[in-house]
Protein backbone atom coordinates (compact mmCIF):
# COMPACT_ATOMS: atom_id res chain seq x y z
CA UNK A 1 0.00 0.00 0.00
CA UNK A 2 1.23 3.50 -0.80
CA UNK A 3 -0.78 4.92 2.13
CA UNK A 4 -1.08 3.51 5.65
CA UNK A 5 -4.74 2.47 6.05
CA UNK A 6 -4.20 1.09 9.54
CA UNK A 7 -4.54 -2.52 8.39
CA UNK A 8 -1.82 -4.86 7.17
CA UNK A 9 -2.94 -6.37 3.88
CA UNK A 10 -1.28 -9.17 1.95
CA UNK A 11 -0.06 -8.84 -1.61
CA UNK A 12 -3.01 -10.96 -2.68
CA UNK A 13 -5.45 -8.60 -0.95
CA UNK A 14 -3.83 -5.53 -2.46
CA UNK A 15 -4.01 -7.17 -5.90
CA UNK A 16 -7.73 -7.81 -5.33
CA UNK A 17 -8.26 -4.18 -4.34
CA UNK A 18 -6.48 -3.02 -7.48
CA UNK A 19 -8.54 -5.43 -9.57
CA UNK A 20 -11.68 -3.94 -8.05
CA UNK A 21 -10.43 -0.44 -8.88
CA UNK A 22 -10.00 -1.55 -12.51
CA UNK A 23 -13.50 -3.06 -12.57
CA UNK A 24 -14.93 0.17 -11.19
CA UNK A 25 -13.29 2.26 -13.90
CA UNK A 26 -14.39 -0.17 -16.60
CA UNK A 27 -18.04 -0.21 -15.50
CA UNK A 28 -18.16 3.55 -14.84
CA UNK A 29 -17.88 4.04 -18.58
CA UNK A 30 -21.32 2.40 -18.81
CA UNK A 31 -23.08 3.25 -15.56
CA UNK A 32 -22.56 5.99 -13.01
CA UNK A 33 -20.63 4.18 -10.26
CA UNK A 34 -18.32 7.04 -9.34
CA UNK A 35 -17.99 10.62 -10.46
CA UNK A 36 -16.15 10.95 -13.77
CA UNK A 37 -13.91 13.55 -12.12
CA UNK A 38 -12.57 10.93 -9.69
CA UNK A 39 -11.89 8.14 -12.21
CA UNK A 40 -8.24 9.11 -12.61
CA UNK A 41 -7.77 8.98 -8.83
CA UNK A 42 -9.99 5.99 -8.04
CA UNK A 43 -7.30 4.33 -5.91
CA UNK A 44 -7.03 7.15 -3.36
CA UNK A 45 -10.49 8.72 -3.59
CA UNK A 46 -12.43 5.47 -3.37
CA UNK A 47 -10.32 2.38 -2.60
CA UNK A 48 -8.06 3.79 0.11
CA UNK A 49 -10.77 6.09 1.43
CA UNK A 50 -12.98 3.04 1.96
CA UNK A 51 -10.20 0.72 3.14
CA UNK A 52 -9.33 2.93 6.12
CA UNK A 53 -12.73 2.09 7.62
CA UNK A 54 -11.69 -1.48 8.37
CA UNK A 55 -9.27 -0.60 11.17
CA UNK A 56 -12.19 0.70 13.24
CA UNK A 57 -14.31 -2.46 12.96
CA UNK A 58 -14.95 -4.65 16.00
CA UNK A 59 -14.79 -8.42 15.81
CA UNK A 60 -17.64 -9.46 13.52
CA UNK A 61 -19.27 -12.39 11.75
CA UNK A 62 -21.85 -10.52 9.72
CA UNK A 63 -21.30 -7.13 8.07
CA UNK A 64 -23.97 -5.18 6.19
CA UNK A 65 -23.23 -2.23 3.94
CA UNK A 66 -26.27 -0.06 3.21
CA UNK A 67 -26.71 2.01 0.07
CA UNK A 68 -23.65 0.29 -1.38
CA UNK A 69 -23.69 2.03 -4.76
CA UNK A 70 -20.47 1.11 -6.54
CA UNK A 71 -19.25 -1.03 -3.64
CA UNK A 72 -17.70 1.62 -1.43
CA UNK A 73 -17.05 0.64 1.23
CA UNK A 74 -18.89 -2.73 1.01
CA UNK A 75 -16.81 -4.56 -1.60
CA UNK A 76 -13.58 -3.10 -0.20
CA UNK A 77 -14.55 -4.36 3.27
CA UNK A 78 -15.34 -7.81 1.86
CA UNK A 79 -11.95 -7.96 0.11
CA UNK A 80 -10.05 -7.11 3.30
CA UNK A 81 -12.37 -9.32 5.33
CA UNK A 82 -11.59 -12.28 3.09
CA UNK A 83 -8.03 -12.09 4.43
CA UNK A 84 -8.83 -11.09 8.01
CA UNK A 85 -12.06 -13.03 8.75
CA UNK A 86 -12.52 -15.59 5.95
CA UNK A 87 -15.65 -17.12 7.50
CA UNK A 88 -17.50 -13.82 7.86
CA UNK A 89 -20.38 -12.86 5.58
CA UNK A 90 -21.03 -9.52 3.89
CA UNK A 91 -24.30 -8.23 2.52
CA UNK A 92 -24.71 -5.16 0.35
CA UNK A 93 -28.11 -3.47 0.16
CA UNK A 94 -28.54 -1.43 -3.03
CA UNK A 95 -31.82 -0.45 -4.65
CA UNK A 96 -30.40 0.40 -8.10
CA UNK A 97 -30.60 -2.71 -10.28
CA UNK A 98 -27.68 -1.77 -12.53
CA UNK A 99 -25.38 -1.10 -9.59
CA UNK A 100 -26.52 -4.36 -8.02
CA UNK A 101 -25.52 -6.16 -11.23
CA UNK A 102 -22.08 -4.61 -10.97
CA UNK A 103 -21.75 -5.61 -7.33
CA UNK A 104 -22.67 -9.22 -8.09
CA UNK A 105 -20.16 -9.27 -10.95
CA UNK A 106 -17.40 -7.96 -8.67
CA UNK A 107 -18.28 -10.48 -5.96
CA UNK A 108 -18.12 -13.31 -8.49
CA UNK A 109 -14.86 -12.19 -10.11
CA UNK A 110 -13.14 -11.62 -6.77
CA UNK A 111 -14.57 -14.78 -5.12
CA UNK A 112 -15.98 -12.94 -2.11
CA UNK A 113 -18.26 -14.34 0.58
CA UNK A 114 -20.78 -11.60 -0.09
CA UNK A 115 -24.33 -11.10 -1.30
CA UNK A 116 -26.44 -8.31 -2.76
CA UNK A 117 -30.01 -7.39 -1.91
CA UNK A 118 -31.62 -5.21 -4.56
CA UNK A 119 -34.10 -3.44 -2.33
CA UNK A 120 -34.66 -0.18 -0.56
CA UNK A 121 -32.93 -0.28 2.81
CA UNK A 122 -36.12 0.39 4.75
CA UNK A 123 -37.93 -2.44 2.93
CA UNK A 124 -35.37 -5.16 3.67
CA UNK A 125 -36.09 -7.51 6.53
CA UNK A 126 -33.95 -6.59 9.56
CA UNK A 127 -30.80 -8.70 9.55
CA UNK A 128 -29.12 -8.18 12.94
CA UNK A 129 -25.62 -7.40 11.69
CA UNK A 130 -22.54 -7.00 13.88
CA UNK A 131 -21.44 -4.04 11.75
CA UNK A 132 -23.45 -1.71 9.51
CA UNK A 133 -21.49 0.65 7.30
CA UNK A 134 -22.43 3.52 4.99
CA UNK A 135 -20.54 6.04 2.91
CA UNK A 136 -21.99 9.25 1.46
CA UNK A 137 -25.56 8.09 2.03
CA UNK A 138 -27.31 11.07 3.59
CA UNK A 139 -27.60 12.89 6.87
CA UNK A 140 -27.43 11.22 10.26
CA UNK A 141 -31.10 12.11 10.72
CA UNK A 142 -31.89 9.85 7.77
CA UNK A 143 -29.18 7.27 8.44
CA UNK A 144 -29.87 6.33 12.05
CA UNK A 145 -33.28 4.71 11.47
CA UNK A 146 -31.87 2.74 8.52
CA UNK A 147 -28.79 1.73 10.47
CA UNK A 148 -30.61 0.56 13.59
CA UNK A 149 -33.05 -1.41 11.46
CA UNK A 150 -30.27 -3.79 10.42
CA UNK A 151 -27.87 -3.58 13.40
CA UNK A 152 -28.01 -5.92 16.37
CA UNK A 153 -28.29 -4.13 19.74
CA UNK A 154 -24.64 -4.83 20.55
CA UNK A 155 -23.44 -3.93 17.05
CA UNK A 156 -21.40 -1.03 15.70
CA UNK A 157 -22.31 1.46 12.99
CA UNK A 158 -19.38 2.82 10.96
CA UNK A 159 -20.44 5.90 9.04
CA UNK A 160 -18.18 7.87 6.71
CA UNK A 161 -19.06 11.54 6.89
CA UNK A 162 -17.85 14.71 5.20
CA UNK A 163 -16.53 17.92 6.65
CA UNK A 164 -19.97 19.12 7.83
CA UNK A 165 -20.50 16.13 10.09
CA UNK A 166 -20.84 18.31 13.20
CA UNK A 167 -23.86 20.01 11.68
CA UNK A 168 -25.45 16.56 11.37
CA UNK A 169 -24.71 15.53 14.96
CA UNK A 170 -26.53 18.44 16.57
CA UNK A 171 -30.03 17.76 15.18
CA UNK A 172 -30.01 14.08 16.18
CA UNK A 173 -28.93 14.66 19.78
CA UNK A 174 -32.50 15.29 20.97
CA UNK A 175 -33.97 12.17 19.34
CA UNK A 176 -31.20 9.59 19.68
CA UNK A 177 -28.68 8.37 22.23
CA UNK A 178 -25.45 6.58 21.31
CA UNK A 179 -21.81 6.16 22.24
CA UNK A 180 -19.74 8.02 19.68
CA UNK A 181 -16.10 7.86 18.67
CA UNK A 182 -14.73 10.07 15.91
CA UNK A 183 -11.72 9.25 13.73
CA UNK A 184 -9.96 11.53 11.27
CA UNK A 185 -9.94 10.47 7.64
CA UNK A 186 -6.57 9.73 6.06
CA UNK A 187 -7.76 11.03 2.68
CA UNK A 188 -9.47 14.25 3.84
CA UNK A 189 -8.38 15.74 7.16
CA UNK A 190 -11.72 17.51 7.57
CA UNK A 191 -13.81 14.35 7.09
CA UNK A 192 -14.53 11.83 9.82
CA UNK A 193 -15.36 8.20 10.41
CA UNK A 194 -18.04 7.96 13.08
CA UNK A 195 -18.28 4.80 15.18
CA UNK A 196 -21.63 4.56 16.94
CA UNK A 197 -22.58 1.94 19.54
CA UNK A 198 -25.57 1.42 21.82
CA UNK A 199 -27.80 3.39 19.46
CA UNK A 200 -31.39 3.93 20.58
CA UNK A 201 -34.15 6.47 20.30
CA UNK A 202 -34.29 8.88 23.20
CA UNK A 203 -37.07 8.21 25.68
Amino acid sequence: MDVDIGVNVSRETEDALRAFADLTVKWTARINLISKSTVSDVWTRHILDSAQLYQHAPTYDYWVDIGSGGGFPGIVMAIIGKQDRPDATFTMIESDARKSTFLRSAIRELSLNAYVQTQRIEECEPVGADVVSARALGSLQDLLPLTTRHLKPTGTALLMKGRRYKDELRPVSDDWTFDLEEYSSITDRESRILSLKRISRAA
